[in-house]
């Protein structure tokens, strides 16, 4: 395979593509959608085939059950994949809103109306229940995309293209509106970051060194997102009980996560009661817990936090602990260390949770919820293609909308400019 001559070929037929699908009526697109979760089920079989032959080869290389489990197609994860298709179909389509207007003192209307971005590069790890997940809100949202996995999910992203692309035929569709590259090598990722002018945004998912190296090697623009530092502060007006119950969802309820809590802050009027209590029933779920010398006081079993603990994302049943003097001091742990991903402070202040929301610069702020909260399912954006901690053009879990933009339109009766 020549892989230059391969990306830009998929590149120029992608761009090609966007074009029939950026006038499609919301119809259309469902249809096609509705379409493909019939496909996964006629299927399942085959798809099932070819996921075995990248799990065996998994196993073989020694990949961990954590990662087998992500990349396994299961009844389960196959249902989810249906349902979301499904679910996709049913979202109110964003293109063609005109999201305002207003009328110009010469007499011209003048409006917003969101239109696809174009074509999407799609960079991503293990799992490939993503390809459909990526490929469904693309296409609802009018853009193209091309979709480079991981090689551990080849043969599941080459199979599961191809019934894609045989839903697009069946309503004489281009099939190059979804694409996989059928390379693994390196190469043909950094060829996709070359296509700077056939494609339109980079979209990286999966661990932070993959981000880092899409960022570096990319000329075109990369909606980044490198890891999810969350923060809890419980301020000192904060409901115990409450607190204790959304600080041990957000650590334990799925550890592994970008929006799982990875540093606590407890306001020190309330550390005594608060500590003791919501730590014991950490250690009850398996929980480490490194704290600052004012937490450890409160509790001798904490073990001491390194500098290097406040700014970390642990994906794991380890948290970081820290006694702050008040809201300021607060704030200003979360602007050093944060990765703008998501904070919440549990609190019955009004005065304090409305600064909070105001000066906490995250992708989502929350008021007495959990950090578990940052997801286009649970936000109501239906599904997301990934969360922006970057804020050109998104910021937070990127939706329909947010595969978006808006153009200018403008209605006149002969208007000419003096």
């Amino acid at each position: 395979m020549d892989i230059p001559a391969t990306v830009r070929e998929m590149a120029a037929a992608a761009r090609q593509a966007a074009r029939t699908l950026g006038s499609l009526s919301r119809g259309v697109k469902d249809q096609v959608l509705l379409r493909l979760a019939d496909l996964l089920q006629e299927h399942k079989g085959t798809l099932e085939a070819e996921n075995a032959k990248d799990v065996a080869k998994a196993k073989a290389d020694g990949h961990p059950a954590a990662f087998i489990d992500r990349l396994t197609l299961s009844d389960k994860v196959m249902a989810a994949m249906i349902q979301g298709l499904r679910e996709v179909a049913a979202l109110p389509d964003p293109v063609g809103e005109v999201v305002k207007m207003w009328r110009r003192p010469n007499g011209l209307w003048v409006g917003r109306m969101r239109i696809p971005l174009g074509v999407i590069g799609f960079i991503y790890e293990s799992r490939p229940n993503v390809t459909v997940d990526a490929a469904a809100l693309c296409l609802k949202s009018g853009n193209a995309i091309i979709l480079k996995g991981g090689k551990e999910a080849l043969h599941s992203n080459l199979a599961l293209a191809r019934l894609m692309q045989q839903a697009l035929e069946e309503f004489r569709l281009p099939p190059a509106a979804v694409q996989v590259i059928p390379s693994v090598a390196r190469e043909a990722t950094l060829e996709l970051l070359r296509q700077d002018e056939l494609v339109d945004l980079i979209i990286p998912r999966g661990g932070e060194g993959l981000i880092r190296f899409v960022a570096e090697h990319s000329r075109i623009p990369v909606l980044k997102h490198y890891k999810g530092v969350c923060h809890i502060f419980v301020d000192a007006s904060a409901d115990l009980d409450l607190a204790e119950t959304v600080c041990f969802n957000a650590k334990v309820q799925r550890p592994g996560v970008c929006n799982a809590m990875e540093t606590l802050l407890v306001h020190q009027e309330i550390a005594p009661a608060f500590i003791p209590r919501m730590h014991a029933r950490f250690r009850e779920a398996g929980v480490e817990l490194r704290g600052c010398p004012l937490t450890q006081k409160l509790d001798p079993q904490v073990k001491p936090a390194a500098e290097s603990d406040w700014g970390q994302e642990f994906l794991d049943l380890i948290l970081a602990v820290r006694v702050v003097p008040d809201l300021d001091a607060a704030l200003e742990h979360i602007a050093r260390y944060s990765s703008n991903h998501t904070e919440a402070i549990l609190t019955r202040d009004y005065d304090h949770a409305q600064r909070f929301l105001r000066e906490v610069d995250s992708s989502v702020v929350l008021v007495n919820a959990s950090t578990r909260f940052n997801d286009g399912g649970e936000l109501g954006l239906g599904a997301e293609i990934g969360i922006s901690t970057s804020k050109l053009h998104a910021f937070g879990p990127m939706g329909l909308e947010e595969l978006t933009t808006t153009k200018f339109i403008v209605y006149g009766n002969g208007q000419v400019r003096t």
